[in-house]
């Protein structure tokens, strides 16, 4: 059931992605994103949580996370983090994606590079009996190396029958720390990284995480089980 709801998040990301471009706003991607969920049999497992009013999370440049739609207009070497998630029949799916906007700078695409590929190495030590500082290592070691930071204050979670669950995630710390990884435990991890420091601040409107700096952000997300041979990635769909 978790798998079913991370599927459909996946396939709207990737539907997300084909409508990213120069001169499209946020909101329109939003009103997208949540007909097509609805479409599909889900519920958009944002809107209305804790107040929040829209079905993603568009977020631009230095904006790290939870940004609300709206008039926001995309602009050409801008890039774009899109956080989705999806109930179904009780179940929740979570997983993010930052796209660029047209045709973006060296930096910006290396940016993006390394924030899935720090998911991807972290993602790889979901083995049983490995513990959670494992995976949160490995996404700070590769980041680290890159040159960019990781963002401390927010952290991915367990999932499954409610969208956050314990234990939390951090995508920072030394290795073998952490509760253990256990057969069919599943997890939102989402390393956020940035270009300059991994500070974060939130803006007046009391959802949107922005780097202190102002550098760029990035944010990669899946919903992973740990299986008997290792990670699941739930939310890559199959191809279409």
């Amino acid at each position: 059931m978790i798998r079913s709801a991370a599927q459909l998040v996946g396939r709207t990301l990737r539907m997300l992605g084909r409508e990213v471009r120069p001169g499209i706003t946020t909101g329109e991607l939003d009103r997208l994103a949540e007909a097509f969920i609805r479409d599909h049999g889900g519920r958009p497992a944002f809107k209305g949580y804790r107040g929040f009013p829209a079905s993603i999370c568009p977020s631009v440049n230095e904006e790290v996370v939870h940004a609300i739609p709206g008039p926001t207009v995309l602009r050409e070497g801008d890039i774009i983090g899109i956080d989705v998630g999806v109930e179904m029949e009780g179940y929740y799916g979570d997983a993010a994606c930052t796209f660029p906007v047209g045709e973006i700078d060296a930096e910006s695409a290396r940016l993006l590079d390394v924030t899935k590929e720090s998911l991807m190495r972290g993602i790889a030590r979901a083995h049983p009996g490995n513990r959670v500082g494992d995976i949160s290592h490995a996404v700070q070691s590769e980041a680290e190396r890159h040159g960019f930071s990781v963002v401390r204050a927010l952290v991915g979670n367990g999932i499954g029958k409610e969208m956050h669950e314990e234990p939390q995630a951090p995508n920072f710390g030394p290795p073998d720390r952490g509760p253990r990884l256990m057969f069919g435990r599943v997890r939102a991890r989402e390393p956020m990284l940035n270009v300059g420091g991994p500070d974060v601040t939130v803006r007046s409107d009391g959802w949107t995480v922005v780097t202190k700096d102002g550098s760029r952000s990035a944010h990669f997300e899946h919903t992973v089980a740990v299986g008997a041979n290792g990670p699941e990635i739930l939310s890559d769909p199959a191809e279409e």
